[in-house]
């Protein structure tokens, strides 16, 4: 006949591993965030009735409208190392009292100090526009591609930008990878950069697929991103996964086209495991099987004092 000991130690063990298995079957998926991704943000959000009395614009030539309504959203030049080019930048008082702007460049990698204004300081008369030319000056050794820069005005406390890109003539290149793609199980998302590797500003689009034990999970179409990748610049993005499963094995597939014929590809992996249920669980098995062997040593103490 088989012992006491033995029967209750198997009746313990069979108990636990269904609780586990139960539990992890019932167990609830982890919440995520199924909202959509989120734009690169180009400076600080200003509430409307906080906006100046004011704008200012690439210059849209003679007359008197807005210069918002010039039809330029940004300065673009072209030149070899060593030019001088030239342009001009509006700035539009509507309001009824004067308005006292500065101007100056800005830009990564000292592009600002190649601009050089007219005026530094202008006075705009209520209800007029007022031009201001300014030239850009290459430098003789400046690296053929793309190069960004802005036109700055400030006034009343506020700053307000114009965009500036500058092409030097010379051998360009389009060229971009796909870096560090990681599934995101908590906040229900893939995270991934993108690193322009190449001299010419680049406007990507991303399509994404994920691929489980079972199949296909997540199939989105290429779109475009709301940004523009400048030479050399790394940027970290997210991709939102409503519906992330939360027991799976998964493949990440991002490919990212541009301009210039660019064409990458980024993968990633993740096995994603509801830790929070499994750790439950395997906390329920121990408690079970602890009580069984407590259980059976009482029982056999018991046992032993009524035989004696």
């Amino acid at each position: 006949m088989p012992s006491t000991w033995g029967t209750h130690a198997r009746r313990a063990l069979c108990v636990g591993a269904a609780a586990l298995l139960a539990w992890c079957a019932a167990g609830p998926a982890v919440a995520v965030d199924d909202g959509a991704a989120r734009a690169a943000d180009s400076g600080p959000t200003r509430a409307v009735d906080d906006r100046p009395a004011w704008s200012v614009a690439p210059s849209a030539g003679a007359g008197s409208r807005s210069a918002r309504d010039g039809g330029r959203p940004y300065f673009y030049a072209e030149g070899e190392p060593g030019a001088v080019l030239e342009d001009t930048v509006s700035v539009t008082n509507p309001g009824a009292r004067p308005r006292t702007v500065t101007l100056r460049g800005a830009g990564p990698s000292g592009t600002g100090k190649w601009l050089a204004f007219a005026k530094r300081e202008v006075t705009v008369p209520p209800r007029t526009r007022a031009d201001v030319p300014f030239t850009v000056t290459v430098p003789s050794g400046a690296a053929p591609g793309d190069h960004l820069g802005e036109v700055v005005a400030r006034g009343g406390g506020h700053d307000e930008r114009v965009a500036l890109r500058l092409r030097v003539s010379g051998p360009t290149l389009s060229a971009l990878t796909v870096e560090r793609v990681r599934v995101d199980a908590g906040a229900g998302r893939i995270s991934y950069d993108l690193v322009n590797r190449g001299n010419t500003v680049l406007e990507p689009r991303v399509a994404v697929r994920a691929e489980g034990v079972f199949g296909e999970l997540l199939d989105r179409g290429a779109r475009k991103l709301p940004l523009e990748l400048a030479p050399g610049r790394r940027v970290s993005l997210t991709e939102p996964w409503g519906g992330m499963p939360a027991l799976d094995a998964v493949d990440v597939k991002l490919t990212v086209t541009a301009g210039g014929g660019v064409r990458e590809v980024g993968v990633g992996s993740a096995r994603l495991v509801p830790w929070p249920v499994v750790s439950g669980a395997a906390a329920g098995v121990v408690a079970v099987v602890v009580g069984g062997f407590v259980a059976v040593r009482r029982r056999r103490r018991v046992e032993a004092s009524s035989e004696r």
